[in-house]
């Protein structure tokens, strides 16, 4: 058995067997590699736009041009109506899901089958070209208004784009729905509190913490989604940029301003969402140190 004299000894002389070594840092070569493979593909990107056919200074003429701007608004005023229209929808169709009544659960589900299983263009291209299959709406004999007056590039793509949202944010909202305890449930039915009500005042505020970054994701990419409604003749801002090179033939640079103008507005959405996602985790947070 060593002594605490011994075992000194022995490791004093480890030491001094180590000391003469001398101390390599680690080399991270897959880092080195890797931003170096990086900074080449910036590098001829950069190059490319540097060397290419473009006129910037029809980048900077057109990019606040009265038609890219309400291009720009239109597209923003589109991505606010299609995604309230698909939140009350994606509300609606999940409450639905989540009920006992079996014809509201089976309804919700073809809803969600039908327009998530389509491409959203052929959507937009069908409300486009509704009066095909009905010629008239409204009640025969007492209103009638013919459906290609009513059946705008604006209310195409609100429909089209609104009714495909609320069938992706219905799927979002009931995951936020089954994520709250069951004993929130039990509680709220304990105190006699009617199933609308408790999904009201007690489910749905703790299922906002599940819920709102998904929806802002979906709300951002709403605003790319918009450009789709180009192909019926939405005047958003891909479609005016799409105008004005057919006729000045300025296309990449009129590309790069509607680029330009996505960014900006998505950015300034996804600060939004960032905010509104740390008051609701306060939220959570408060409610965690109560319990």
């Amino acid at each position: 058995m060593l002594t605490a004299g011994s075992r000194q000894t022995v490791d004093a002389c480890a030491l001094a067997d180590i000391s003469h070594l001398q101390h390599v840092p680690r080399r991270y070569w897959g880092r080195y590699i890797a931003t170096a493979l990086i900074l080449a593909a910036v590098l001829f990107i950069l190059d490319a736009f540097a060397r290419g056919q473009i006129e910037w200074q029809y980048v900077g003429r057109f990019l606040t041009a009265e038609s890219i701007r309400s291009g720009l608004v239109n597209t923003v005023v589109m991505s606010i109506l299609a995604m309230a229209l698909g939140v009350v929808l994606g509300v609606v169709t999940a409450v639905m899901r989540v009920s006992s009544n079996p014809v509201l659960g089976w309804v919700a589900r073809t809803y969600v089958w039908l327009f998530r299983g389509t491409p959203v263009i052929l959507q937009l291209l069908l409300w486009f070209n509704l009066a095909l299959v009905l010629p008239t709406l409204g009640i025969p004999g007492v209103w009638e208004v013919r459906t290609v007056d009513v059946m705008s590039p604006f209310l195409a793509a609100l429909l089209g784009l609104g009714i495909n949202q609320g069938a992706y944010t219905s799927e979002v909202v009931r995951a936020g729905l089954l994520s709250v305890d069951a004993g929130q449930y039990e509680a709220a039915k304990s105190i006699g509190m009617p199933r609308m009500l408790a999904l009201r005042r007690v489910i749905l505020p703790q299922a906002m913490r599940v819920i709102i970054p998904p929806i802002g994701n979906e709300f951002v990419g709403m605003i790319k989604l918009t450009s789709l409604a180009s192909v019926i003749q939405y005047a958003e801002i891909l479609h005016n940029a799409q105008n004005i090179y057919y006729a000045n033939a300025r296309v990449i640079e009129l590309l790069i301003v509607a680029g330009i103008w996505y960014i900006a507005v998505v950015t300034v959405l996804a600060l939004l969402q960032s905010r509104v996602e740390s008051h609701f985790a306060r939220g959570a947070g408060r409610a965690s140190a109560r319990q």
